[in-house]
This record gives structure tokens, C-alpha cells and sequence, in this order.
């Protein structure tokens, strides 16, 4: 089973642990891995549609793992019960779904060791999200996989841990502006350059343009100078 790039990179993220749940198993890819590799002991992987459900018990089966996969039909962690996993992955669901999410079963959420959260799209939503609401960050990454940018949070809760950002740090992970890599370069110039093709496309003379054309540009000014740092 050759997995992406993308899906590899979620799999070094988890720490070896007891039990884990996939949230939106799709395919069961993952929880399949855990369990080849010795990551995991047990694995519940969930999803919200039957058909998902039903390639993963098919795929779990052929690589002779399927004792080990407890498959739940489901949305979110509705299917998990209290102190019951280690660790939760949440991987291509958008920003604003893995928060809501995590807030709908905030008790399950404090009584695991850590979560790995990969959105697909708005992560800038989940990362304020996470800042602001007493998560602990234990770290960031990102990845390029087929042309497209991936950000993934690697989180704990604890009380109290708020931390207030200004909006650009939402969208440009402060914790990875530390590790200045290579692809995080690519991903800021990426920004910049769809920034100039909105920019070049708003010819309105209206205030609301105006505005907007103001924060393009005054955004564009703050990742330029992000990129002097690499």
C-alpha cells in the first residue's frame, strides 16, 4: 500500500500510544499503517457515510489488520467514549469543521495525550481557533504534496493557555517563521503572488474596493518582509 506524501507526513506526526482514533478514516489508510508499523495497538476509525466505512473494512481485511481497526459509523468524536484513545487525528476536513469538531466534544478532547489535526482548506480559521482557546501547541508543520500546501497542527489541551496573535500570524504559522524552511518560503511567496492577481483584478472604485485593495497590500507588505528573514 503506497500512501501519499501528505499522508506519510500525518503518520510521523503520531506518537506510539495504546489506542488512537481516525476521524473521516476515508479509506483506512491510516489506521492500517499504525497498526503495520507497531504505532498503535488498536485503532477506531471512524466515519460519518457507510461507504467509506465499508473500503476500509475491506482494505483493513486484505492487510490482515482487521482485529485491530474498530470501525464506527459516526460524525466527529460522537462514536468515541470518554478516556478511551491516547491520541485523535482529524486529516482533510476544512479549518472551520475540525473546530467545531473539537468544541462539540470538548470533555474527550481534554483526556488525550495529543491531537494531529490536518485541514484541508482555512487553517488560518483553526489556528486562531487554537491559539485562543486554550490549546497547547506542541508543533506546526507544512507540506507540499501534487502542487497543493497542507498545514497540520500537533496540539494538547491546557487550561488557560490563550495566546493573542495579530491576524497575519494566523495565517502564517509564527511557529514555522522559526524553523524558516524551504517549502514555508514557497508557500509565503505562493500567498504574495495570488495576493497580486486579486489586486490587478479589482478595478471598482467603490470604498469597499478601496478597503480591500488597502489590506492586500498592506498584507503583501507584511509577508515580503517575512521573506527577507530567510
Amino acid at each position: 500500500m503506497e500512501l501519499s506524501k501528505r499522508l506519510n507526513w500525518i503518520l510521523e506526526k503520531v506518537d506510539k500510544c495504546e489506542t488512537i482514533i481516525d476521524v473521516g478514516t476515508d479509506h483506512g489508510y491510516i489506521p492500517i499503517k499504525l497498526i503495520k508499523d507497531n504505532i498503535a495497538s488498536r485503532v477506531i476509525a471512524s466515519d460519518i457515510n457507510k461507504e467509506p466505512l465499508e473500503k476500509a473494512r475491506i482494505n483493513a481485511s486484505l492487510d490482515g489488520v482487521i482485529e485491530k481497526v474498530d470501525l464506527r459509523l459516526g460524525g466527529g468524536l460522537k462514536t468515541l467514549k470518554s478516556k478511551e484513545v491516547q491520541g485523535i487525528i482529524i486529516a482533510g476536513m476544512g479549518g472551520n469543521l475540525i473546530r467545531d469538531i473539537l468544541e462539540a466534544d470538548l470533555d474527550k478532547v481534554k483526556d488525550v495525550d495529543y491531537l494531529v489535526l490536518q485541514p484541508a482548506q482555512n487553517p488560518e480559521v483553526l489556528r486562531e481557533y487554537l491559539y485562543t482557546h486554550e490549546y497547547e501547541i506542541i508543533d506546526e508543520d507544512i507540506c507540499l504534496d501534487e502542487g497543493k500546501y497542507y498545514e497540520l497542527f500537533k496540539v494538547k489541551y491546557k487550561k488557560n493557555n490563550i495566546t493573542k496573535l495579530e491576524d497575519v500570524f494566523y495565517e502564517i504559522s509564527p511557529v514555522m517563521l522559526k524553523k524558516r524552511t524551504e517549502t514555508l518560503k514557497s508557500y509565503i511567496e505562493d500567498k504574495v503572488e495570488k495576493n497580486n492577481k486579486i489586486l490587478n483584478f479589482i478595478n471598482d472604485d467603490t470604498e469597499h474596493a478601496k478597503e480591500r485593495k488597502k489590506q492586500l497590500i498592506r498584507k503583501n507588505e507584511i509577508l515580503e518582509k517575512f521573506l527577507e528573514d530567510f
